[in-house]
């Protein structure tokens, strides 16, 4: 990742936050909006990944993910890809060890993403990958090395141990697909 990779996310990031002036075709980004505590999480994780890949700045690396646990309580692995647009509206507890994120994710606090079982070595086939504008409510768990499909929802406090088709909506202990809440 180059840094106008970088910028152009953090763009992403920030725009989905909050756009100065919705519904124009050149969104405006309010840049001091870099400072809410609903932002400030996704540039330490943004940070993490970039020093993660740099040859140059790997040591970095921990030190954003370390901080991000420390000041808002959020855990996410810099090995995880995440696309443009990631929005954390609340951090406490959660943690983000998955294998890859698309476009526009909403992560709520206590969510995790990871292996089944401890996996300090961070096996792929043991990790999930998530597609486009997936939501995760508060305490939501997925598990394992599956799929979410794009525009799937998970509801709050479910238990994901499947592959989720896109648009689902997914909820329960063990999780099953439900039809979207009006």
């Amino acid at each position: 990742m180059n840094l106008s990779e970088l910028r152009a996310l953090l763009r992403a990031d920030l725009i989905r936050l909050v756009i100065v002036a919705p519904g124009a075709s050149n969104p405006q980004v309010n840049w001091l909006k870099m400072l809410s505590p609903r932002f400030v999480p996704v540039l330490f994780v943004r940070f993490s990944r970039y020093c993660y890949l740099s040859r140059w700045l790997r040591l970095m690396s921990p030190v954003f993910t370390w901080v991000n646990v420390l000041l808002f309580g959020v855990e996410f692995t810099p090995k995880c890809e995440v696309g443009g647009g990631l929005m954390l509206p609340h951090t406490s507890g959660t943690v983000v060890g998955a294998l890859k994120i698309g476009r526009n994710a909403t992560i709520f606090h206590g969510v995790t993403l990871g292996a089944k079982f401890a996996d300090i070595a961070f096996t792929p086939e043991t990790r999930p990958v998530v597609g486009d504008n997936v939501t995760f409510g508060a305490g939501a768990k997925v598990l394992g090395g599956i799929s979410v499909g794009d525009g799937a929802v998970i509801a709050a406090n479910t238990l994901v141990l499947n592959d989720v088709d896109s648009m689902a909506f997914m909820i329960g202990v063990p999780a099953v697909a439900r039809g979207l809440p009006s």
